[in-house]
């Protein structure tokens, strides 16, 4: 009977041990956006961002390749300071958000480099799933946010062809380019 005790103990120890060592984190909306360039008749680059992010990081601090991502971005808060503009890439040349209000990104594998982690997955938008690379810097943090729990801050980048999503076909590269680069910065709650 001992023996069973002791066997029940250290299940107990080694199922919380693992619990322990995975996060579900969430991100702050308002503390959290993707902000995007884009060359504009080959002179200068247009930004804009997209806000209203949600979705889950789960993190394995004991194996990081155990570690996802799962967000959903609201393409209808695209907002680039002009609002004609705004109009225009919400429309069937651009976004189309009437038919595709979010895009989707979700991981298939995270890797620890040097600096920071490599986080490859698919990125849906506009309906047309792809797959992309995000570069992320070390997280900042964690720290007690007002919520009382702990937040911690990631800074990602990553460049895609708009092209490949069926973003303003019929522009060519010299009125529009083909690159948008993307520059993440996410503030997650621990759950």
């Amino acid at each position: 009977m001992q023996r069973f005790g002791h066997l029940a103990s250290a299940f107990v120890l080694a199922i919380s041990t693992a619990a322990a060592q995975t996060t579900t984190w969430v991100p702050d909306k308002v503390h959290s956006e993707i902000d995007f360039s884009i060359l504009h008749m080959s002179l200068s680059k247009v930004h804009g961002r997209l806000g209203n992010i949600r979705g889950t990081i789960v993190l394995n601090d004991a194996d990081i390749s155990k570690s996802s991502v799962n967000m959903t971005i609201d393409v209808t808060s695209i907002d680039t300071g002009v609002s004609a503009r705004d109009a225009d890439l919400k429309g069937t040349d651009f976004f189309d958000v009437a038919q595709f209000p979010t895009a989707t990104f979700v991981s298939t594998s995270v890797s620890k480099g040097d600096s920071g982690f490599t986080v490859a997955g698919n990125l849906t938008l506009r309906g047309v799933t792809k797959p992309v690379v995000l570069q992320v810097d070390d997280p900042t943090g964690p720290i007690a946010g007002m919520d009382k729990k702990p937040h911690a801050g990631y800074s990602a980048t990553t460049t895609i062809d708009r092209t490949a999503f069926g973003i303003g076909s019929k522009y060519p590269p010299a009125m529009l380019g083909d690159e948008v680069k993307l520059s993440i910065e996410l503030e997650v709650a621990r759950q």
